[in-house]
């Protein structure tokens, strides 16, 4: 036994292959992002977009309206609706708003104000749209088209009948907040 510790060794062809990958790899890199990923800028298949302000709107903006039915659930075709989580979503950008006020461009200011807006109205006729249904649920009466079917309501034609709203589920198939 020897009180020798190993000795690393690398091979210089490999220093060199690996600063060669180094190399093709940002020249890649460089010329993807002087095209902007594919023609027109967008994100090429399988690709992010950029992390920008943009970004961070619209992706706030999308869970709101995934909360308000905008998506349908993909395994039962049924509108789902989570009016809590569409709220927080909205007070989010809310909070961006005040917290951005005069560091914006006008650009941005007017994406944001417009798609607040648009969620805020959104949310407001959803939410009207809910509790009307609710109501005649618990009267016992059918909701518009004789089928409690909100999802034409709210735009949502192609959806199947019947809607979901977050938790537990009530009389007539709608899943509402615990």
């Amino acid at each position: 036994m020897s009180d020798e510790t190993p000795r690393l060794h690398i091979d210089s062809d490999w220093k060199a292959q690996a600063q060669a990958e180094k190399e093709r790899l940002a020249e890649k890199e460089a010329a993807r992002g002087a095209s902007g990923g594919r023609a027109g800028g967008e994100p090429g298949e399988g690709e992010m977009p950029p992390a920008d302000f943009r970004g961070l709107i619209m992706t706030l903006g999308s869970q709101a309206m995934m909360g308000l039915g905008a998506y349908g659930d993909p395994q039962t075709g049924r509108v789902v609706i989570d009016l809590v989580g569409a709220q927080f979503a909205i007070d989010l950008l809310g909070v961006v708003e005040e917290k951005t006020k005069g560091n914006l461009s006008a650009d941005e200011s007017a994406e944001l104000t417009e798609v607040l807006a648009q969620l805020r109205s959104r949310f407001v006729q959803v939410a009207k749209l809910v509790a009307a249904q609710m109501q005649r649920e618990m009267q016992g009466m059918p909701g518009p088209g004789g089928g409690g079917d909100i999802a034409g309501s709210i735009g949502m034609g192609g959806m199947s009948a019947g809607m979901s709203v977050g938790g537990t589920t009530s009389p007539g198939g709608l899943i509402m907040p615990d």
